[in-house]
């Protein structure tokens, strides 16, 4: 079974959204066990420390209510830490498979801004070319971020034409750059999250709302289809013109 199979129901599975056209949401327990499938073929060890994680965090809880003396005390809470502890472990482990899964296709990087917690908003493929390298557009506190997927000697150019597209529109906001990818002076999929949650926080929650609605009413310049795209997959070519 190909890892292509899980590119997108991952990201299903662990977000809130329903997606378009899912006639019915699985349940909780059924998304948990979608996920420990998915971890457990990234990584068969993922598991095992979970389990292991939890175990110990039993054991310890309940160590310390041998030795104060009140163990019928202790045991609840010893089993409500064990899950506690399980499920966060379990929930680094999901993420990491994640990354793991759809780093190096195109389209991962927005499937990656779009869960972001935070007031972000995320435009997909502002601009793109025919080898499915694009430029995705965040908006939030820090001003105008582009995130670019693709080789440094092919996203330079994009970068470059959609930040002059946007200036005029963006006034005076800070516009960012950031190549995701894990060639020199790119930012690898796993940390792009952390890295746009250290940039400065330059506006406010109105300036950002004002910002964006400027931004929005800009003409696209592309259509993408939406989320990770398998590998192998070009772009169509435009109608070609009539001659008269």
């Amino acid at each position: 079974m190909s890892d292509e199979r899980y590119d997108g129901t991952i990201l299903e599975a662990m977000s809130n959204k329903p997606t378009d056209g899912a006639q019915e949401r699985p349940g909780r327990f059924q998304q948990i066990r979608l996920v420990a499938r998915v971890v457990r073929q990234a990584n068969p060890k993922a598991l095992p420390i979970v389990f292991a994680s939890a175990l110990g965090t039993l054991v310890v809880v309940i160590l310390i209510g041998l030795v104060v003396g009140s163990l019928w005390f202790f045991i609840p809470l010893a089993l409500l830490s064990a899950a506690a502890v399980g499920m966060i472990v379990f929930g680094q482990m999901a993420q990491r498979a994640q990354y793991k899964l759809i780093a190096g296709q195109p389209g991962a990087a927005a499937a990656i801004l779009k869960n972001m917690r935070g007031n972000w908003t995320v435009t997909e493929a502002v601009a793109g070319n025919r080898n499915l390298d694009m430029v995705h557009r965040v908006v939030g506190r820090p001003g105008v971020i582009l995130v670019s997927e693709g080789p440094p000697n092919r996203v330079g150019s994009l970068l470059g034409a959609e930040k002059k597209r946007i200036a005029r529109a963006a006034q005076q906001v800070p516009i960012y750059d950031v190549q995701v990818g894990s060639a020199e002076g790119q930012i690898p999929i796993d940390k792009l999250q952390r890295h746009l949650m250290k940039l400065p926080r330059n506006l406010t929650k109105a300036q950002t709302r004002e910002l964006n609605d400027r931004l929005q009413a800009l003409p696209r310049s592309m259509q993408m289809p939406k989320g990770p795209i398998p590998k192998g997959v070009r772009m169509p070519k435009g109608p070609k013109p009539k001659m008269r």
